[in-house]
């Protein structure tokens, strides 16, 4: 896989997460939590809209436009469920492979 592609994944793997739990944020909040720039955290938020894995609510009474609500749509869900298995997948192997690098050196 692409190192990018497998970056993006990560991220947006990350983003949903982050939703999941948080769902009333700010994107500064988000972007300083996991690390990237709120540029970057834009695209990605924008990325998964688009690909229609979260729906964007602003309060529209509110006078802080700033304030939204990031709601994992069921697709998103389902998107973020599958890319859990296959993070889960990825660290069992890589345990695994450090579980028989230790035998090996004892």
């Amino acid at each position: 896989m692409n190192t990018n592609l497998k970056k993006n994944k990560e991220e947006h793997f990350n983003v949903l997460r982050y939703l999941d739990k948080k769902p009333k944020t700010n994107q500064r909040k988000i972007a300083k939590a996991l690390g990237l720039s709120l540029g970057k955290l834009n695209y990605c938020v924008q990325e998964l809209k688009k690909k229609g894995f979260v729906k964007i609510v602003n309060f529209r009474n509110n006078k802080n436009k700033l304030n939204y609500i990031y709601v994992l749509t069921p697709t998103g869900i389902s998107e973020k469920t599958k890319l859990t298995i296959n993070f889960m997948k990825r660290k069992m192997k890589e345990y695994d492979e450090l579980q028989k690098e230790l035998k090996k050196n004892k």
